[in-house]
């Protein structure tokens, strides 16, 4: 199963585009940044990721507030068939509860 959540935050977007076969799209950077557990210790744990929004989800994404805190849902792909790097691809979001979610702790942050 290749199923991916985090909340993050959109720090960089494009506008909406439109690929060959005429699918629209918009690529973005994601930022996530929270307190992790791992073998008992506390650690902080930040990442950003590309990530693509694509058919009928883009159009709200291209709308959704930068810098607003949300839940993504989604799966991990391969940049281009050549390519080792990886990109999230958004299948839903929803604005996330609170800023809290974001420097929460545990697993309860939404990454799993």
């Amino acid at each position: 199963m290749n199923s991916f959540q985090v909340v993050a935050t959109i720090t960089e977007r494009d506008v909406l585009r439109y690929t060959p076969a005429g699918v629209p799209i918009v690529s973005a950077t994601l930022t996530h940044s929270s307190h992790q557990v791992e073998a008992g210790v506390a650690r902080l744990t930040e990442f950003e990721m590309l990530a693509v929004a694509a058919g009928e989800i883009s159009g709200r994404f291209a709308q959704s507030e930068l810098g607003a805190v949300y839940q993504f849902t989604g799966f991990l792909a391969k940049k281009n068939r050549n390519s080792r790097a990886l990109v999230f691809h958004i299948i839903d979001f929803n604005a996330a509860a609170s800023a809290a979610h974001i420097l929460d702790t545990g697993a309860s942050n939404g990454i799993r």
